[in-house]
């Protein structure tokens, strides 16, 4: 067995503060042979046989997190083949040496004077004693940010140079080796950490200086409003970094100063008031501003603070009906007119702009052939009463409607439509002189065209509307286009003027439109507008005609059809087609022409022998199909050419008549020629 040593450790009086009188403070030693008791002294808790050179002790409580390192003298001796556990650190086991590498803490924000000693490794010896020059690398050491840690090259202790931030870094790891005094690596590298202990050094911080929310009125006590979260920057395992909240201010303070509260840990901000007293049309505001105060240590008096702004709203909801301010409306309106005649005006307590106050006009009752209409305005909530309809003052002089208001948004529940939300509207309809009014109109009648001057047409009726007055009318022609027609004043009976022509241009679709206005006598006389529309019917006034007037046939070709030619009338059937058409009158056409008939409307012309490049007028009777008759001699104009695969030459010399003569003398040269 190994021999055993006693650590011989000097009692030591702790020195821990927490600002609030060390109550329920607790404490932790790294090495639990090791205790601090209730007078704040680190004792053993029994016989130690071995220790580390380094103690660690942690003081906490509900206002304070905090940890102190102590350095151990009378370390002893440890036999060959034993190596002690350093608290915190496992050692790996070595047969000579060993290289102890306590744990190191350093608290944030030390101040000067620098270096400061923050630990010390060791060698244990179990050979002849070799010369260790210590060696400390890595961050904050010889890599960025280097120089922040020192190791004494022949202590082997540890400094720091300056002042750390933990919320920068939080810990460093760092290798610490030893060499010979050639360089030679004897022991290591070994892992050293030093964790960095938090200070309170930060302040709660919002995220948002203002923030806002809203809450409906009537709503239960207890309605969550909205949440504030802070952060603190400080290490989230200590008080440092916990947070608590309060409302240090309510503006403004009625009805009452606490309308609201604020979980301490949460954040929640929550109604307090009763729902009777949150009532957005009673309270001196709709809007109410909260100073909400975060404070870390968990809310003691030591902790810091940060600020911020809540802005609460008390939105509407539907509880009040709109109202209207009078129980009765009157209005005025000309027969016969349109528009506005008068405005209604409501009260609606709930928030303007929304759907609670914006209000819906409806005609329960007197309006049984919809002259009426209710719009809203949305500039200032009235109800428009206008005439969509023209009233008729001999037909009903008064009005009585009864007119309803309600709002976009149904009412809550608890809340109904009383009297005031209903009115009755008196209209006056005032009496106009009305101008006459034709009827039918417009008046219909078929005539037909070419009848003789002076022909009756139409008897135009037109009447006054002032039933309750004595008025005669009297009538005159407004629009007769093709002057044709004319209006006895008194009787209103229409007679041409002219003769009636159905082909004329200002007929159309067979049908001739004429306007006449009636004027009464009264005071001022009134007029009105009537329409005489004449459906004409058709008479054979028209001698038809022939389409095309040219056609050209080639000199040596051997097609001698000429061309297809169609009759044309401009009257309508039976006076148009079928139409005949036939060679003209004169003596030996028949011996170089031939017309035949093809169909109804179209015929072929036929040349019988050859005739010589030259125009020939070919004339032609076309007759019509009418009772009687009608007849017109016209003629073609046949051009003989000289046809070649890729052109025509026709004479432009003037046509000759095609007669018997000519025709002898045509017939003679051909003869010639041959």
């Amino acid at each position: 067995m190994s021999q055993q040593y006693v650590c011989v450790c000097v009692f030591l009086a702790v020195e821990f503060d927490d600002c609030a009188g060390n109550e329920d403070v607790s404490f932790e030693v790294s090495d639990p042979s090791f205790h601090v008791d209730g007078d704040l002294n680190l004792v053993p808790r029994r016989d130690v046989k071995s220790c580390g050179p380094v103690l660690l002790v942690h003081g906490f409580g509900s206002h304070v997190d905090d940890r102190a390192q102590v350095d151990v003298s009378g370390l002893p001796v440890r036999s060959e083949n034993t190596l002690t556990e350093v608290p915190g650190q496992k050692l790996r086991y070595r047969s000579k040496r060993a290289l102890l590498v306590p744990p190191m803490i350093v608290t944030e924000n030390q101040r000067a004077p620098f270096p400061r000693l923050i630990g010390k490794f060791q060698v244990i010896l179990t050979e002849k004693p070799v010369h260790h020059i210590f060696r400390l690398t890595g961050p904050g050491a010889d890599q960025y940010p280097e120089d922040l840690f020192t190791i004494d090259r022949d202590t082997g202790d540890v400094s720091v140079s300056r002042s750390l931030d933990r919320e920068t870094i939080d810990s460093y790891q760092l290798e610490v080796s030893t060499t010979d005094s050639s360089g030679n690596v004897v022991e290591g590298p070994v892992i050293l950490v030093v964790t960095v202990i938090d200070q309170n050094d930060n302040r709660p911080i919002f995220k948002e200086s203002r923030y806002t929310g809203e809450v409906l009125e009537g709503s239960p006590t207890g309605t969550t409003v909205m949440t504030m979260t802070a952060f603190d920057a400080d290490d989230p395992a200590t008080d440092n970094a916990v947070l608590r909240y309060n409302i240090v201010r309510q503006s403004p303070d009625k009805p009452s100063p606490n309308m609201f509260y604020i979980d301490a840990e949460k954040g929640d901000i929550v109604t307090v008031i009763s729902p009777s007293l949150l009532d957005r049309e009673t309270l001196p505001t709709t809007t109410y501003e909260l100073e909400i105060v975060a404070k870390d240590m968990a809310g003691s008096e030591v902790g810091l603070t940060g600020t911020a702004t809540a802005t609460i709203t008390i939105t509407d909801k539907n509880d009040h009906a709109p109202e209207f301010t009078h129980p009765l409306f009157e209005a005025r309106v000309h027969e016969g007119s349109r528009g506005v005649v008068v405005n209604l005006t409501v009260d609606d307590r709930d928030d303007p702009a929304t759907g609670a106050w914006r209000a819906l006009y409806s005609i329960i009752s007197g309006d049984p052939k919809q002259s009426f209409e209710v719009q809203t305005n949305p500039d200032n909530n009235e109800g428009m009463l206008s005439v969509v309809k023209p009233l008729d003052y001999e037909t009903t002089a008064f009005h009585t409607l009864l007119i309803r208001v309600e709002n976009e948004d149904p009412l809550v529940p608890d809340v109904g439509y009383g009297p005031s939300s209903t009115a009755t509207v008196h209209v006056t309809v005032e009496d106009i002189n009305e101008g006459p009014v034709f009827f039918p109109d417009p008046l219909l009648v078929t005539r037909m065209e070419n009848v003789p001057v002076g022909s009756f047409v139409a008897s135009l009726n037109a009447s006054d509307p002032d039933i309750l007055e004595v008025q005669s009318i009297r009538y005159a022609v407004l629009s007769d286009p093709a002057a044709w027609l004319s209006v006895n004043p008194v009787r209103g009976t229409v007679n041409t003027s002219a003769s009636l022509d159905r082909e004329s241009p200002y007929v159309q679709a067979n049908k001739y439109t004429a306007l006449f206005v009636a004027t009464d006598n009264g005071t001022p006389p009134a007029t009105g507008t009537g329409t005489l529309i004449i459906h004409l019917e058709d008479y054979n006034d028209n001698a038809p005609f022939v389409v095309p007037s040219v056609a050209q046939v080639c000199e040596d070709g051997g097609d001698m059809n000429v061309a297809v030619v169609a009759g044309r009338d401009k009257d309508l059937a039976p006076n148009a087609a079928p139409f005949k058409i036939e060679l003209g009158k004169q003596p030996g056409l028949d011996k170089t022409w031939r017309v035949t008939r093809i169909n109804s409307t179209h015929s072929q012309i036929m040349l019988l022998q050859s005739l010589k490049k030259a125009n020939y007028q070919l004339p032609l009777l076309i007759t019509d199909s009418g009772v009687p008759p009608l007849s017109n001699s016209t003629e073609v104009k046949v051009q003989v050419c000289i046809c070649t695969k890729t052109k025509r030459y026709c004479s432009s010399a003037h046509s000759h008549r095609t007669s018997l003569v000519v025709l002898l003398s045509t017939l003679l040269l051909v003869r010639l020629c041959l």
